[in-house]
């Protein structure tokens, strides 16, 4: 595992009477959030989530927190409390859960509804404790109060932990939208009332700070999705994410005043739209929802497909459509809508997408010329408004990139908070309370933790980075057998390539001299076969680069008989 800060120290033990905070995950990157709030020797975590890969992590499905930090102390955790269902919050929980299956799991109605049904999936049976807003509850040394918040999914809440060290408050993502969908605003009241009471550690939502202004009402939307849907003549898609409950509805209802039927597409989005219909966050007409199986059976004009894969995740549904690779085919005449804002470091797949489906014909309609999402977190005037209403003694930005984060502790800093108790800290990077006074006191090793198919941690950066040299550079292969007794070359060195442009003659001119270099080193006495094989290696590697302007993987065998 990586160590974010080598300039930091291990943290010293925590002093009596304090609070520790360790960030596992979301604290420089937006997705997989977690964090580990330590008092009197007891563990409370917030969130679990998963950080979907990028473009230079090829191969790899999800990317869990590190927790190596907490994995010799599971016995001390006393509850996950869990802040809303979104994959960057819940995604890791049956990981955590795999290495000690009887934490409670703390969570409201819909959060736990979709935990549920994941974790079916891993065949784990969780011990759930479900929560709603202004509820109270004692975990072991913690106090919890459950705060309603406003995010881009139902049922979102903020909790405030009250410990001997004072009250900490973590808003988990939020928005103060003053005309929500599902009329449930952010409780500024409670807010208030905290304040008021004194907030020791204000932890808040950093990944809209540097937008200023406030974040545009969800209700906006709908009315755009409509002229969209009532001016496409031919079949309608919209990619959204599989938990936003919010965007299907609006899609719901805009495919019902343009008598369109709605058919879901993605194991994930029909999963968690079914829980949330069950469960009566989702509202559906009579007869506007068919199987995807039978859109056939409609002209194209009455269909809306509603699908996965608006940040152009390789494997969802609007990506395979855009390949030609799914049931569902998009051409001239039909309309493609990505009802989503890009994460930062998707963009260059969701452009791929784009660019895949305007090809085939399609129109597509995105964020970037039209309003048809917004986000679901605070922008710098909601952020400044908490501030005013909180007056917190010590504030640590989370959730956000490094560039969020610092925007968040300057809008901090205007509001009267001192600067020295503004925390900017990373993944890692260990976060002490201690008589009123929140700072950094070291760190712990928290790297990525990479799931590639059934293995959870087993590869690492330097397997990454073979992966991007097959995947950029090519391969070449040198075999050749000797005798180490006569020290001659038996046969070979037979050189082989893939991913080369350059063909069989010109891989050629290096064999002479991988001849000439194994025969060099066995008169010289070396027989060993690990030897000869780094004599190959920088032979042809030293020819690739001079003669290729190439760094290929280079794999030597030489067999000594």
């Amino acid at each position: 595992m990586s160590h974010p800060h080598p300039d930091l120290p291990l943290p010293p033990p925590l002093p009596a009477g304090g609070l520790r905070i360790i960030p596992l995950g979301g604290l420089g990157e937006v997705g997989r959030n977690m964090a580990v709030l330590e008092y009197d020797g007891r563990l409370l975590i917030i969130d679990c989530g998963v950080l979907f890969p990028e473009d230079h992590q090829p191969g790899v499905d999800l990317i869990l927190p590190d927790f190596s930090a907490i994995e010799d102390r599971l016995d001390d955790i006393d509850a996950l409390v869990l802040t809303h269902g979104h994959e960057d919050h819940i995604g890791a929980v049956p990981y955590l859960l795999k290495l000690r299956g009887d934490i409670p799991v703390i969570g409201s109605r819909l959060t736990l509804a979709f935990l549920s049904a994941k974790l079916r999936e891993h065949r784990i049976t969780p011990v759930l404790r479900q929560v709603a807003e202004d509820d109270t509850l004692k975990v072991g040394n913690f106090d919890l109060e459950f705060v309603a918040v406003n995010h881009s999914i139902p049922d979102a809440l903020a909790v405030a932990v009250t410990t001997g060290a004072g009250t900490v408050l973590h808003t988990g993502d939020f928005k103060m939208d003053q005309l929500p969908l599902d009329g449930r605003i952010t409780d500024l009241r409670a807010f208030a009332r905290l304040g008021e009471k004194g907030v020791d550690l204000f932890m808040v939502d950093s990944t809209n700070a540097e937008v200023p202004g406030f974040t545009t009402a969800e209700a906006e939307i709908g009315p755009v999705l409509e002229n969209v849907f009532a001016a496409a003549t031919g079949r309608l898609v919209v990619a959204s994410f599989s938990s936003h409950v919010h965007r299907v509805q609006q899609v719901i209802d805009a495919a019902w005043a343009n008598d369109r039927k709605v058919a879901l597409v993605g194991r994930s989005m029909v999963r968690n739209m079914t829980i949330a219909a069950e469960l009566g966050y989702l509202t559906v007409p009579e007869g506007v929802l068919v199987d995807v199986k039978r859109i056939d059976n409609y002209p194209p004009h009455e269909v809306v497909l509603m699908c996965t894969g608006s940040q152009g995740e390789p494997m969802a549904a609007l990506s395979r459509i855009a390949n030609k690779d799914h049931r569902v085919e998009v051409g001239p005449g039909d309309t493609v809508v990505l009802a989503s804002s890009l994460i930062p470091g998707n963009e260059n797949a969701v452009y791929r997408v784009i660019n895949g489906l305007m090809r085939l014909g399609a129109q597509v309609v995105h964020q970037g010329n039209a309003r048809v999402h917004v986000s679901g977190h605070a922008s710098a005037g909601e952020l400044l408004y908490c501030y005013n209403i909180l007056r917190p003694r010590n504030v640590m930005p989370v959730h956000g990139e490094i560039r969020h984060l610092v925007a968040n502790g300057a809008l901090a800093v205007k509001t009267g908070v001192e600067a020295n108790r503004v925390v900017l800290a990373e993944d890692g990077v260990v976060v002490d309370l201690v008589d009123g006074r929140a700072k950094i006191v070291g760190a712990v090793p928290c790297g990525y933790v990479y799931v590639d198919g059934s293995s959870i941690g087993e590869i690492d950066e330097s397997d990454l980075k073979d992966r991007r040299i097959l995947s950029e550079e090519g391969f070449i292969s040198v075999f050749a057998v000797v005798d180490s007794s006569s020290g001659t070359i038996v046969a070979g060195p037979q050189i082989h390539a893939r991913g080369l442009a350059e063909s069989d003659e010109v891989l050629s001119n290096v064999v002479p001299q991988a001849r000439d270099a194994l025969a060099q080193a066995l008169g010289e006495g070396s027989v060993d076969s690990h030897q000869l094989q780094q004599v190959l290696r920088r032979v042809v590697g030293r020819w690739a680069g001079t003669r290729l302007k190439r760094r290929p993987m280079i794999i030597p065998v030489v067999v000594v008989t």
